[in-house]
């Protein structure tokens, strides 16, 4: 193909990704789920589980090869500027609580499916190696595989949050704020994984820590301080904030790219990093990098999908489904009510933050393709965590309305109506103390 073939080519394929993502999302939404379902769909039904067996070729000559590199780039951006979201939401007044039903569920809700995700490794290295895994007892797998299984998707979680209308109540601030802080936990696992792996092996693993603490320094100690400074400029304050940021996200993403570890790293950080006025985000910064992530991320999707055939798992796959399904639903949810309840929730509540944790979510896709990108993982295991993803998270939905039916029915009968906004206990972050209506 000639470049201007390419490009062409490019753009309009970016349209049909665009119409067929939209419109998958628009009737998964009609299904109360969240959109994220929609654009998974899309990669997979333009991938070869789908498109690929057409016939006449259908998928090679959509998908050319010589396209298939600008796609991947732009997949990259969407992702580092979702991770970037990502950081900049998590809110550091939150975190600085310390409230005891979060520590309880963090706890609870990170070394659980943790050491049960370990484990499977350990005790049944087998299963693995059955589909094409070489490293099981590599520290890198082990640790990966742990984090998979142990992720929450805080930005598809605060999404379904605000539909439900339960972000100021308990269970609802409750899953958010865990959420939040499980967040920067399983980053710093995962890129633990990363610079222990083969990716990284021109480099000591000690060097590697060695340097991205140095840059973690640096960005906290310096960089943060000076654009705070910045940006408190009452001539600053004129400016657009969006430049600076995408200055400073790619800026980060070549970093932890150089480092060896992942673009995706970068964004977080640089989300971290990027000061807030007053203590709040920038709506009108969050707004754009939001609306720049949407356009592009189901570009991530079809990018994934394009490895992701189903068909092929066999019988050893859909076992090692299984096994990983009961780890991360059952690793999530269990001691994510245990903890809930040890904080004096009562069951429907308790429930609620159990079912809202084990939603993965993009979150997970992103940490999947992490490893994926590393070599720690192999396609097979990868299409089986990707389908892990996707069935946890279409699960938070009919749950939530599972509870939501129980609750009504236990505030005046299955006809009656639930109890409204003003009648849900309240969660003070600043005292640790949960308000009930009397």
């Amino acid at each position: 193909m000639s470049t201007e073939a390419v490009v062409a080519h490019v753009v309009g394929v970016i349209g049909l990704i665009m119409l067929v993502s939209s419109v998958l999302g628009s009737v998964v939404a009609r299904f109360k789920q969240p959109t994220v379902i929609g654009q998974i769909l899309t990669g997979i039904l333009l991938g070869p589980t789908l498109l690929g067996r057409l016939p006449y070729g259908v998928a090679d000559r959509l998908f050319p090869d010589e396209i298939l590199p600008y796609l991947s780039v732009l997949a990259q951006v969407a992702v580092v500027i979702f991770m970037f979201v990502v950081g900049y939401e998590i809110d550091f007044r939150v975190l600085r609580g310390h409230s005891g039903a979060v520590s309880l569920v963090v706890c609870g809700c990170l070394l659980v499916p943790m050491a049960l995700g370990a484990g499977a490794v350990l005790m049944l290295p087998s299963a693995f190696t059955a589909l094409g895994e070489d490293g099981t007892g590599s520290r890198s797998f082990v640790l990966f595989l742990a984090v998979a299984v142990s992720v929450t998707a805080l930005p598809v979680l605060a999404a379904i949050v605000r539909e439900r209308g339960i972000a100021g109540t308990v269970p609802g601030q409750l899953a958010m704020t865990a959420a939040g802080i499980m967040d920067l936990v399983v980053w710093v696992a995962l890129a633990a994984a990363v610079a222990g792996s083969s990716h990284t092996a021109g480099r000591p693993v000690w060097l590697t820590a060695l340097l991205a603490a140095a840059l973690i320094l640096g960005l906290a100690g310096v960089v943060r301080p000076a654009l705070r400074w910045w940006t408190e400029r009452s001539s600053a304050r004129l400016l657009d904030q969006v430049p600076l940021a995408v200055v400073l996200m790619t800026g980060c993403a070549w970093a932890t790219s150089s480092l060896g570890l992942h673009t995706v790293f970068g964004g977080f950080l640089a989300g971290l990093v990027m000061p807030r006025p007053g203590g709040y985000q920038d709506a009108d910064l969050l707004k754009s990098m939001e609306g720049a992530s949407r356009v592009l991320l189901p570009l991530f999707f079809v990018v994934t999908g394009l490895s992701l055939d189903i068909a092929a798992l066999g019988g050893a796959g859909l076992a090692v489904l299984g096994l990983i399904l009961c780890i991360a639903v059952v690793g999530k949810a269990v001691p994510a009510y245990a903890s809930a309840r040890l904080a004096r929730l009562g069951r429907q509540d308790s429930a609620t933050v159990a079912v809202l944790l084990n939603t993965r979510g993009l979150t997970e896709l992103i940490a999947l393709d992490v490893g994926l990108t590393a070599g720690i993982i192999h396609q097979r295991l990868f299409v089986v965590l990707v389908l892990m993803a996707l069935i946890t998270t279409a699960m938070t939905g009919p749950l939530l309305s599972l509870l939501d039916g129980r609750r009504r029915a236990g505030h005046g009968g299955t006809t009656g109506a639930g109890p409204t906004s003003a009648e849900q206990p309240r969660w003070s972050e600043e005292t640790d103390v949960i308000h009930r209506p009397t």
